[in-house]
């Protein structure tokens, strides 16, 4: 079912750790796994990576993208296999990608992906200079991009405590269940 409500997009795109940017690479799909940032303000997801390499490449070519965040919250069970369902939440932004350029905003943007990741865990800010002179392991610069929202959707299925999937669930009991709740 579609979600309208604001806050529980919201609380989607604060709330998960990993989301799944998809871009294109010719007339092949491609999605990859990132750490990010919901800027609630600037309606945008961010993401950092490396200067280089297959994703950096991509976005230059084709801004358009995709970016999904999704949580499963079980499985549904019913004696009617087709009847079987996962409950979920899961929001999809759509947008265009920019590359950060002003080192203020990249130096904001990696703060709070820091606050968000490891909360507490450094005693001082994160400065530009470390920011502008940090190379990684692959020998290459961090890049920050902004994914702006030209839209967003959102689904949920909800769960019924009920019929939620444990181990040890059989469909003998629930069959057996259902006949004594229908005697």
């Amino acid at each position: 079912m579609a979600v309208s409500d604001p806050a529980v997009v919201e609380h989607m795109l604060l709330s998960s750790r990993v989301g799944y940017l998809g871009l294109v690479d010719g007339d092949v799909p491609y999605v990859v796994p990132l750490n990010f940032l919901w800027h609630r303000n600037r309606d945008a997801i961010y993401i950092h990576g490396a200067q280089d390499g297959r994703k950096a490449s991509l976005m230059s070519i084709q801004p358009k993208a995709t970016f999904t965040v999704s949580q499963e919250l079980g499985t549904m069970a019913n004696p009617i296999p087709a009847k079987t369902d996962t409950a979920y939440t899961s929001v999809m932004v759509f947008g265009r990608i920019s590359l950060i350029e002003d080192l203020d905003e990249k130096t904001e943007i990696l703060e709070a992906m820091l606050a968000k990741y490891v909360p507490g865990y450094y005693s001082r800010p994160l400065s530009p200079q470390h920011v502008m002179s940090y190379i990684s392991n692959a020998k290459s610069s961090v890049r920050v991009w902004a994914l702006s929202a030209d839209q967003i959707t959102a689904k949920r299925h909800e769960e019924s405590m009920s019929t939620l999937f444990y181990p040890g669930r059989t469909q003998v009991q629930d069959v057996l269940q259902q006949t004594k709740g229908n005697a």
